[in-house]
């Protein structure tokens, strides 16, 4: 399985940005998908999950009501629409599948910048 974040990049306190998840490869095979970030000197922590028909979702607290994930099975896309965005949501951004036999793909990350 290969993932390829794109649509992070600068933005003012307020604005809004969509990243997405591209998979290729044993697509067949992800089940739940998740966006985790790490900021510098941070862990890396989960922002949101999302289960394999999209029915189910969990946020950090921190991103609740501001950010929503979903999925496109059929395009083999993940989103995370992030409304509201604040300097500490300022981070890289990582798409992570998990797959059916208990095996976690990451993508390259995309870089988040909010500007206060």
């Amino acid at each position: 399985v290969q993932l390829v974040e794109s649509g992070g990049g600068l933005v003012q306190a307020g604005g809004s940005l969509r990243l997405s998840c591209a998979a290729s490869g044993s697509t067949f095979s992800i089940n739940a998908m998740g966006w985790y970030r790490q900021s510098p000197g941070k862990q890396r922590e989960l922002v949101a999950a999302i289960t394999s028909d999209g029915g189910n979702t969990n946020y950090a607290d921190s991103v609740k009501g501001r950010f929503t994930i979903s999925r496109d099975n059929a395009k083999n896309t993940m989103y995370l629409q992030m409304n509201s965005l604040k300097a500490e949501d300022t981070a890289v951004y990582y798409c992570m599948a998990h797959t059916t036999i208990s095996v976690r793909y990451w993508g390259q990350g995309t870089q988040v910048t909010v500007s206060s």
